[in-house]
């Protein structure tokens, strides 16, 4: 079924609309929440959470990509389960490490929200991420998009874990100069 099919449904209130977003983005979404989490039951009650949701909003908001969509709504309630959770337990999970580790390369929360207009930023990345290689664009993704650990990492892009230690390292490096250069930092 196609995403115009599925918002179709979504917009006539359709209940199949829930069941064929579980057939077909389902599992991604299980997977991003699983990769931020590192929990299978968490992952999947967060995916039923995204459906829910995705029911809720769906009529309001007509999403051009509704894949993208569903997969931030997940990231999106995966890291607040997280920060629940740390609230709860301070430290430990993968998504304070992958925050820190790009805690270089951004200025403080205070100093982006004086300085730079988000959609400048955003555009910033976007333009960084296009002059990546796919290879490049999927290791940062999957670490800083969907928290992956770099072990996961590794085995996932088939190369060795200090081959995405290093690229990360270096993206970093990158992704700081690139920012600097625009005014970002």
């Amino acid at each position: 079924m196609t995403d115009q099919e599925l918002l179709a449904l979504f917009i006539q209130r359709d209940e199949r609309a829930v069941s064929e977003t579980q057939k077909q983005y389902g599992r991604l979404c299980r997977h991003i929440a699983y990769g931020i989490l590192s929990s299978k039951e968490d992952a999947e009650e967060i995916a039923n959470d995204v459906l829910m949701r995705a029911w809720d909003v769906i009529p309001r908001e007509k999403p051009q990509n509704l894949g993208a969509f569903l997969a931030v709504m997940t990231r999106n309630l995966s890291t607040n389960r997280l920060d629940q959770y740390t609230a709860q337990r301070r430290g430990g999970g993968q998504h304070p490490a992958v925050l820190d580790e790009l805690a270089e390369c951004t200025a403080s929360a205070e100093n982006v929200e004086q300085a730079v207009d988000a959609r400048l930023l955003d555009t910033a990345l976007r333009q960084f991420l296009d002059a990546l290689t796919a290879e490049q664009r999927a290791v940062f993704m999957l670490r800083y998009y969907y928290a992956l650990p770099v072990p996961d990492i590794a085995e996932q892009r088939q190369i060795g874990v200090s081959k995405v230690k290093v690229m990360l390292m270096r993206l970093r490096k990158r992704l700081n100069e690139h920012l600097r250069k625009g005014g970002f930092l």
